[in-house]
């Protein structure tokens, strides 16, 4: 660790979806985005209604299932 908070706190990408304060929030722009493309790219339906944590872990999965992660 170095003597730098913003080195030793971890980013957003690093913290767990459930320990995320804005995790119950709707999903950002991005995020719907890019999930849309992975739906149509899995041939899956894509829920505009996700919160944030649940678009973050939809997009994990897509990842794995298009070959994108």
């Amino acid at each position: 660790m170095t003597d730098d908070p913003k080195q030793d706190t971890p980013g957003n990408a690093d913290k767990p979806v459930e320990r995320w304060t804005t995790g119950d929030e709707p999903m950002t722009g991005a995020q719907a985005s890019y999930l849309e493309t992975l739906c149509e790219e899995a041939g899956e339906s894509f829920d505009d209604s996700l919160s944030k944590a649940e678009a973050s872990r939809r997009i994990d999965a897509l990842q794995s299932a298009t070959g994108r992660g």
